[in-house]
């Protein structure tokens, strides 16, 4: 059977992240099965309307402006006329939402119940229990899931957290874990600098990715392995952080400030590094450590979320989110990497 879905989230392309890819990957995939697939997001900048992306991904960027960190004001009812007019005209069978911090996914959702189509809810993100944004956070999504038809999760501690979250039975959520397209992920060992320990990072620079912990990690390594050098991909309000770092430490040769990078140019970036260090405090399961792995990088993270379930011991790095143990990991991960030279060499002798 053939069904139309709409996707429906606040991230989507043209911004960047791990939510925007998962929803374009998943949409390929599924319109490559016969499906029909719609994306509805809101406006950004001058996008707006109906634009069309590859193999005729349709696209819908409604007006509406954006209240904080890409996520519009919740309306409550008054998204239902554009909604319904869209799963009218599409003949949509499946709402499919995503991101528990999107509004227009919760309320999607909400409509697409009350015009009784099928609905699905993937939860990307761990949320807390005790500050007052999650709490109004999980009363919403405790409310939105009521009559929900199943539930995504994208680790087994996503699941658990999802579940006490929004008080819904564990019989209706499923965990699938992200996964990358390896043949767009490839290592280039021509891209490297073989004379530099070349650490990557690619993340938005905000405080849940844990670039506070970054910025004191920077400097200490720096100064003791002079080898090292990194390079950062993203772009967000911790960025300044960073270049005051790097002022400060006069690391301008070493330290290296990509900005905003288009989802087709992460690989050129990962390419170049040996090691790929991810900061974040909080993740569900972070793809950007998969995509690092695809490309042949050495993974060092923190400890966090559903962050070791995702990779074999033998291929990350596991610290706490403390700058003392990133620090202590990262030391252990580039001696490591450091031998491995010696022995490459020596082979090569």
């Amino acid at each position: 059977m053939k069904h139309n879905i709409c996707m429906v989230s606040d991230f989507f392309y043209p911004n960047m992240g791990g939510v925007e890819s998962h929803i374009y990957q998943l949409s390929q995939c599924l319109l490559a099965r016969g499906h029909k697939v719609i994306v509805v997001t809101h406006a950004y900048g001058n996008r707006k309307g109906v634009r069309y992306l590859t193999n005729n991904l349709k696209v819908y960027y409604l007006p509406f402006s954006i209240m904080y960190i890409n996520v519009i004001q919740p309306t409550g009812f008054v998204t239902l006329p554009m909604f319904r007019d869209i799963f009218i005209r599409e003949k949509i069978t499946i709402v499919h939402g995503h991101s528990a911090f999107s509004v227009l996914c919760q309320e999607s959702i909400m409509h697409g119940k009350s015009m009784g189509l099928k609905t699905v809810f993937t939860d990307h993100s761990l949320f807390g229990f005790a500050d007052v944004s999650s709490i109004l956070t999980n009363k919403l999504l405790e409310f939105t899931l009521t009559d929900i038809d199943h539930v995504i999760c994208v680790s087994n501690t996503s699941k658990e957290n999802t579940v006490l979250r929004a008080s819904i039975h564990p019989d209706k959520v499923s965990v699938i874990a992200n996964a990358v397209d390896s043949d767009v992920f490839t290592p280039d060992p021509t891209k490297k600098d073989a004379s530099k320990i070349t650490i990557a990072v690619a993340s938005r620079l905000v405080y849940r990715k844990g670039i506070d912990l970054l910025a004191g990690v920077i400097p200490i390594l720096c100064q003791k392995f002079p080898q090292v050098q990194f390079i950062i991909g993203g772009d967000g309000p911790k960025r300044i952080l960073l270049e005051e770092v790097r002022e400060k430490y006069q690391l301008h040769e070493r330290v290296q400030l990509l900005g905003e990078l288009k989802h087709k140019d992460v690989r050129n970036l990962l390419v170049q590094g040996d090691i790929f260090l991810n900061t974040s405090l909080t993740e569900a399961f972070c793809i950007a450590i998969v995509e690092a792995a695809s490309c042949g990088l050495q993974v060092v993270s923190t400890n966090v979320g559903g962050v070791f379930e995702v990779l074999p011991s033998d291929m990350i790095y596991l610290a706490e989110p403390s700058v003392q143990d990133i620090t202590r990991v990262m030391e252990q991960a580039i001696s490591d990497r450091l031998k491995g030279h010696v022995i490459d060499l020596f082979v090569l002798y």
